[in-house]
């Protein structure tokens, strides 16, 4: 398999496009060549004329570990010119950033899930690329977490820098034909181009997704330590909105859940009542962690680690979304009182519930907190949903060839 960055150094027509052109590249810790190279190491010596780099969150190397901490300016060391951050001061490129270019290359490992920044930042470039008259191609990979659609789309009015637009939470795009998604979406007016990746096939065993034995997992940033952190979070990342660890601080991040007051034994037998349909497709091994930092630092968690790295994984029956809902769900009837929501200012968003700027709606949030409420309810709605961008989605589907 060849990654659009790869093809890039490989064919020389596609260097000739941009010869003479000012180029700049977006790219993090994963945005290695083939060999193992970073992408503007790659470049740089493929002679293009690169004059300067922009970073997503944890920026264009990797330095910031914890969510939510921002990365200033910099100047590459080895080549000498201006790293932009694109969570720093600024979300969005200012003039004087667009102006150190002509064409911008994208070049960053997604994980196929709405609340990830680098969805966010990437349309933000798309936009801004238009209105300034500059040229955007992107170099695609594949998505981790494959071809699976799960989760509600974002509802209007629920726009925020981890949710740029209707999608579902898990919706079954790399990072390029999300960006031909958005560009038709928006009717974005700019030379925009997709370089593929060659030889690449999401629906395939054993990596479903991910080019397993051909491509070491590399960390797109530093708590999505594993593939199965990827195919875990669009339901862990949930956590992040709520008092129960989604495991940072600890070796497993966005695996492990829990919290020292939690009695998980009887939380995983009322799951397994309630709805056990969505708890198929992985294995949920009770354990017990105490983070070093973040939530719950130094106290002993009891919940379970998720697991999708063994024979077992099903990735048509994976449900990482309704299985955290489910979770919540149980420890709601288990513990009427329990005080599930956090209440803080989530990634740039204030006078809203951290739970419902991750959903994109209420709506999880409501079902979780109605005891009337049943699994049937809420998967009937996330039905509907998944269902219509099934449909909506296919036709921007580069893959398989």
């Amino acid at each position: 398999m060849q990654t659009g960055i790869d093809k890039i150094l490989l064919d020389v027509s596609l260097r000739q496009s941009l010869a003479g052109r000012r180029t700049a590249l977006l790219a993090h810790p994963a945005s290695l060549t083939s060999d193992f190279r970073h992408g503007l190491d790659a470049l740089f010596d493929a002679g293009l004329n690169m004059t300067a780099a922009f970073g997503p969150q944890h920026g264009m190397r990797g330095d910031k570990q914890d969510n939510m901490v921002e990365t200033a300016d910099d100047r590459d060391p080895r080549h000498h010119i201006p790293v932009f951050s694109l969570y720093g001061e600024v979300r969005r490129p200012t003039a004087a950033m667009l102006d150190t270019f002509d064409v911008l290359l994208v070049d960053i490992q997604d994980v196929g899930c709405r609340i990830y920044t680098f969805l966010t930042t990437l349309c933000y470039l798309l936009e801004d690329c238009a209105r300034a008259g500059k040229a955007l191609w992107l170099l695609d990979r594949p998505n981790p977490a494959g071809r699976e659609i799960e989760g509600g789309r974002l509802l209007d009015g629920f726009e925020s820098f981890v949710g740029i637009g209707d999608l579902p939470m898990r919706h079954g795009f790399t990072l390029g034909e999300a960006a031909l998604w958005y560009v038709a979406k928006q009717h974005l007016e700019l030379e925009f181009r997709v370089v593929a990746c060659e030889g690449y096939d999401p629906t395939t065993a054993p990596g479903f997704g991910w080019p397993w034995g051909e491509r070491p997992w590399v960390n797109p940033s530093p708590n999505i330590a594993s593939l199965n952190a990827a195919r875990c979070y669009p339901g862990t990342v949930l956590l992040e909105g709520t008092t129960l660890s989604e495991g940072r601080g600890t070796t497993r991040p966005l695996e492990m859940i829990g919290a020292p007051d939690l009695d998980i034994t009887a939380i995983v037998d009322l799951m397994k009542r309630l709805a056990p349909d969505w708890m198929q497709g992985c294995l949920i091994r009770p354990c017990w962690f105490q983070p070093v930092f973040h939530k719950h630092e130094n106290q002993l968690c009891g919940g379970f680690q998720i697991h999708t790295d063994w024979p077992g994984y099903d990735p048509g029956r994976f449900k990482p979304y309704r299985l955290i809902a489910l979770l919540l769900k149980a420890l709601r009837k288990l513990q009427p009182d329990y005080p599930i929501w956090r209440d803080f200012p989530y990634e740039y968003t204030s006078g809203r519930l951290p739970i419902d700027t991750i959903d994109g709606s209420e709506r999880l949030r409501l079902w979780v907190d109605d005891a009337a409420a049943e699994p049937a309810d809420l998967d009937q709605q996330l039905r509907q949903d998944e269902d219509e961008w099934q449909q909506e989605s296919a036709e921007f589907l580069l893959y398989p060839d």
